[in-house]
């Protein structure tokens, strides 16, 4: 399953410069949610997400932060996992395309920044989803670049899907 740009573009209400996410190679239901017929939003607890982005040098945040050393901001990092860990929803709203997503970071704990994001660097994006109560969904994720732990952190965000008005 690869879920393209012009995809990730339909399903998240986020756009340049604030849109992290470049493609989703990767949504995985833990065992038992795969087995059912019709999923609620409570089956996505075990679920991972894969994604990627990609550093482009010209991204206006780097012109910032900072002028002499490009480095993408801790806040960024956390806001891209964020983005990435709501793709398990897809599996729960089979009819994505028909509803507006309402998503809002709500909390970010045990964030560790471990090596410095450059621009030019292929991001993997890994996201597990570890608690769901209502809307509110927690995700442990990582950044990866090489195989190497860039940054990590767990994730809380308010996410509802309604349906789009005509």
């Amino acid at each position: 399953m690869k879920i393209t740009i012009e995809e990730v573009k339909e399903f998240l209400p986020h756009r340049d410069p604030f849109l992290f996410v470049d493609s989703i190679s990767k949504i995985s239901l833990g065992a038992d949610a795969a087995e059912k017929e019709k999923l609620e939003v409570k089956d996505v607890i075990g679920s991972s997400v894969i994604g990627h982005y990609f550093t482009r040098p010209d991204h206006p945040i780097f012109e910032g932060h900072f002028p002499d050393m490009p480095i993408l901001p801790g806040v960024v990092q956390v806001e891209m996992m964020a983005q990435m860990a709501s793709f398990a929803l897809m599996k729960v709203y089979p009819k994505w395309r028909e509803l507006t997503m309402d998503v809002m970071l709500l909390a970010v704990n045990n964030a560790k920044f471990r090596k410095p994001v450059f621009p030019d660097m292929e991001l993997e994006v890994h996201c597990t989803c570890e608690k769901v109560r209502g809307p509110f969904m927690t995700n442990v994720c990582k950044i990866l670049h090489n195989g190497e732990v860039m940054s990590e952190a767990s994730v809380m965000a308010s996410v509802k899907f309604t349906e789009k008005e005509s």
